[in-house]
């Protein structure tokens, strides 16, 4: 798959601001506490409506996770060799596929993942209805590249 930027590289630090927010804030907040050893419920939670902006409840995906389900499934991410082991991980989850594990990574590992939906996509001149991992690893090294090259972070 071809990536290619569709606005300038020197916009890429104005275009970043304009996706900060409360919501952000508290995900990147939840993730540290995840990192941190608290792989509860609701720090998950915080990830998870920062990402689906809970567009029709869609927090109460998770609710078909038991606390001890995510409890283990957060620490086995947290532990996974590879990226790849760690959304994979992720996606055990009931209401978790790639978009939303994108989310609990970059949330966790601000410096090593970074978000894929539909907007992001549509920046580098890309269409995708349903997304793989393979897919997200490939996005992946290509936004880590770019985030290098332009002297910005990841998040960016």
């Amino acid at each position: 798959m071809q990536f290619k930027l569709q606005f300038a590289e020197s916009e890429i630090p104005i275009l970043a601001q304009g996706y900060k927010d409360a919501l952000e804030k508290a995900a990147l907040d939840a993730g540290k506490s995840i990192a941190a050893g608290d792989q509860s419920k609701t720090n998950l939670k915080a990830i998870y409506v920062w990402k689906t902006r809970d567009i029709r409840g869609m927090s109460r995906l998770l609710d078909g996770n038991t606390n001890a389900e995510i409890t283990d499934i957060l620490s086995l991410a947290l532990s996974a060799r590879t990226d790849r082991g760690a959304l994979a991980c992720l996606m055990g989850l009931e209401g978790v596929q790639v978009a939303v594990a994108s989310a609990i990574l970059t949330a966790i590992y601000p410096k090593r993942f970074t978000v894929i939906d539909f907007r992001s996509l549509e920046a580098l001149g890309t269409k995708k209805d349903s997304l793989t991992i393979s897919f997200y690893l490939e996005y992946l090294t290509f936004c880590r590249e770019c985030a290098r090259t332009n002297g910005v972070t990841l998040r960016d």
